[in-house]
């Protein structure tokens, strides 16, 4: 069992970290300043620049195939990116990306939305959160009903990530009501590809975070039949493939901030002096340091072999919601320790704790609560989809 990384992995991830340490992380205080006056913490332009310095690199659509211009990485690679970024709070993302369920779009498609999607002209984003249907994606009442040869579309979705940014959607609707009532959702939901000049409309979305969702609504917005994404009524299939695209990105991300604040945790305690000596003399520090680093190193591995089952080719769900919860979780206890590491500094927002501490909170909501997790860790195990033995058996 060979646990290393080939040199050209090696190679990979100190360029990432390199570009993390010399580009992104010296924007922090101004990213902290501008988020203070309740503006955009890294502008758009900002953003474009980091991104076209990276892509003169050759760091492009990271996971994007090649065949469509991309570095097509392995999914572990991918996770080990998304440590080396996530070591800084400021929200940057390689230029190249598309939603993996665009991948199923006809050519015509393709030309309009994907190809646009990956060289930035054009914004996207994936609706199928409503009011009523959260965590239950089963449950949502947004509906498109035939007219002709369009269909028109009538519902609200809601916290919607880049939702009003965006100027295509990919909204996921009700086509046949009895199936749905039936709870035959794989018969019963389609998904549209809807452009916001065709009348859906957005408000963005308040939060403890700076994540910045929206809501949607469709108020009647008229489509033509070749806006249907895939077939019609199979739209859940895509759904579940879009939210299952990657959820061990989502702790791989945390797992680098987690490394990063117990790095600072640690500065802070050799150099923060009381009673006579550095509070790194204090059993409570030491031992809030020791449960955070054996934290981190299961979770790297919870994270690894999620995506190393990706790359076999396995079914890594179980592995995939065990990262996504475990992440959560100790991520969450990680930054709780490193502010209660540095005090009522650790409090203020001159330093990044209590901006990781509202970001972090977020990991055990979004794309499958820790409910979810759980329930589908459980039900994999007694219906006997898995084994605690683990993948290796």
């Amino acid at each position: 069992m060979d646990l290393d990384l080939t040199e050209d992995e090696r190679d990979i991830r100190q360029w990432v970290r390199t570009f993390v340490e010399k580009e992104v992380m010296p924007l922090e205080q101004d990213v902290l300043a501008r988020e203070r006056r309740h503006e955009r913490g890294l502008p758009a332009e900002e953003l474009k620049r980091l991104q076209d310095t990276a892509r003169e690199a050759g760091f492009f659509g990271v996971l994007t195939p090649e065949e469509h211009g991309g570095m097509g990485l392995s999914a572990v690679m991918a996770a080990l990116v998304e440590v080396e970024l996530g070591r800084s709070f400021v929200p940057f993302r390689f230029a190249g990306e598309a939603d993996n369920i665009l991948f199923h779009a006809t050519e015509a498609q393709q030309e309009e939305y994907l190809r646009p999607t990956i060289e930035g002209t054009r914004r996207s984003c994936f609706a199928i959160t409503e009011p009523g249907a959260g965590s239950d994606a089963r449950a949502i009442r947004t509906k498109a009903e035939r007219d002709g040869d369009d269909w028109v579309i009538t519902g609200e979705k809601t916290f919607i990530t880049g939702g009003h940014e965006a100027d295509f959607v990919m909204v996921f609707a009700v086509t046949d009501a009895e199936a749905h009532r039936e709870g035959r959702t794989g018969e019963s939901v389609t998904c549209f590809l809807v452009d916001r000049e065709r009348g859906w409309t957005s408000h963005p979305i308040d939060t403890m975070g700076e994540w910045g969702p929206a809501a949607l609504t469709f108020d009647g917005v008229r489509v033509p039949q070749s806006a249907v994404l895939g077939e019609v009524g199979k739209g859940f299939a895509l759904a579940m493939q879009w939210i299952g695209k990657g959820r061990y990105l989502l702790p791989a991300r945390a797992l680098g901030g987690c490394e990063r604040m117990v790095e600072m945790g640690m500065e802070w305690a050799r150099n923060r002096v009381t009673f006579g000596q550095p509070i790194a003399e204090r059993q409570a520090i030491q031992w809030m340091v020791a449960d955070s680093a054996v934290d981190i190193e299961a979770l790297r591995w919870l994270v690894l072999s999620a995506a190393w089952q990706v790359d076999a080719g396995r079914d890594s769900r179980q592995a995939q919601s065990m990262a996504k919860l475990f992440g959560g979780v100790r991520a969450n206890e990680i930054v709780d320790r490193m502010l209660q590491v540095h005090g009522g500094m650790g409090y203020t927002r001159e330093l990044p704790l209590e901006r990781w501490y509202r970001e972090l909170r977020l990991l055990r909501i979004y794309e499958g609560t820790d409910e979810i997790q759980r329930r589908t860790i459980a039900r994999n195990l007694l219906k006997g989809h898995a084994s605690v033995r683990g993948h290796l058996g």
